[in-house]
């Protein structure tokens, strides 16, 4: 995937580099609600508030996008602590609705912030997006123009945020605190018992998911170059495409998002053309793979192979052939 923009066409660039920043949200979404129990649905909130932080940091304080995206990571996983303060009060339907109330707070407000358009939004300065570090390069050694270079610059960082993410993920499920995540949502009575720290497991991943999403989120208006609230707090942009994405494809497992946003863009190119018809396809989709294969797809090949491509076992130290556990 890495050198697709180097013979492929602008659009499949930019389709692909929403494809992957899809994936980068259902792995965030996927380690909340598939690992730690935590079903959010306002998500939004942390896309909208990485995204516009972005903004404000180019826009008033003169400073270069990418910059500006971490910023806007930091941002958001600022605002997480007293989101988590709040909603981890509630557990089940109680705590979806208020995350999704947190970010129609958060549209709203963002929304009488007059300096970045207000209701109607902004774009980025002329040029900013250009005189990123790196464009430049890439305009010389692909010979391409400047707005090429900036999805072919976008579209390396996202395929880079999508590789750190699986592999801090694996890497944090496979460790002591991973494990003890992974107990507390199967059984959070008998975690406790032995001295798992519930809540704070869940403000760790609460408050990392966060920074994800946020920088996720600048990354994707860094590459449209335009912002408004209600394109940067969709819900069914980025919370509702996100949980069908996980679902199909297996929450609670770290292949899963991929094979849901593999099937997710697939029908999303065969059925662009049909207007509704393909939202009602993709909840019928939904709903049948609920129904029958409650573990989504890859979920239910593990079921019935065993084979799984990046196991979260773990096996404890010390001999023997029968020392294997699996969470």
């Amino acid at each position: 995937m890495a050198i697709i923009p180097l013979f492929g066409l602008r659009a499949l660039v930019q389709d692909l580099f929403m494809v992957l920043c899809l994936l980068v949200l259902a792995l965030n979404w996927n380690m909340l609600a598939g690992f730690a129990g935590l079903v959010s649905v306002g998500q939004q909130l942390f896309v909208g508030v990485g995204a516009y932080s972005m903004f404000a940091a180019v826009i008033l304080w003169g400073i270069d996008p990418l910059t500006g995206a971490v910023i806007g990571g930091v941002v958001a996983m600022a605002l997480s602590v007293p989101v988590a303060f709040f909603t981890f009060r509630l557990n089940g339907a109680y705590f979806a609705i208020a995350t999704w109330a947190v970010a129609e707070i958060g549209r709203l407000s963002i929304g009488q912030w007059r300096a970045l358009g207000g209701g109607t939004g902004t774009a980025l300065p002329r040029g900013a997006a250009r005189d990123m570090p790196g464009v430049q390069l890439l305009r010389d050694v692909l010979d391409i123009s400047g707005a090429a270079a900036v999805d072919v610059l976008t579209y390396w960082l996202a395929l880079g945020l999508v590789v750190v993410m699986l592999v801090a993920s694996w890497l944090f499920l496979r460790s002591r605190m991973g494990l003890g995540l992974q107990a507390m949502r199967d059984n959070p009575v008998a975690a406790r018992s032995v001295g798992v720290d519930a809540v704070r497991l869940k403000a760790l991943v609460f408050l990392l998911t966060a920074f994800g999403t946020g920088l996720c989120g600048a990354l994707i208006f860094i590459q449209t170059g335009r912002i408004a609230p209600d394109a940067a707090f969709s819900v069914i942009d980025w919370t509702a495409f996100v949980i069908f994405i996980v679902v199909i494809g297996g929450i609670g497992t770290l292949p899963g998002p991929i094979v849901g946003v593999l099937v997710f863009y697939g029908l999303q190119r065969l059925l662009s053309d049909y207007g509704t018809v393909y939202l009602i396809v993709l909840g019928v989709i939904g709903i049948a793979i609920m129904l029958f294969e409650k573990r989504g797809l890859w979920g239910g090949l593990i079921q019935r192979t065993g084979f799984d491509l990046l196991p979260l076992e773990h096996i404890p130290p010390g001999p023997g052939p029968d020392k294997r556990t699996t969470t």
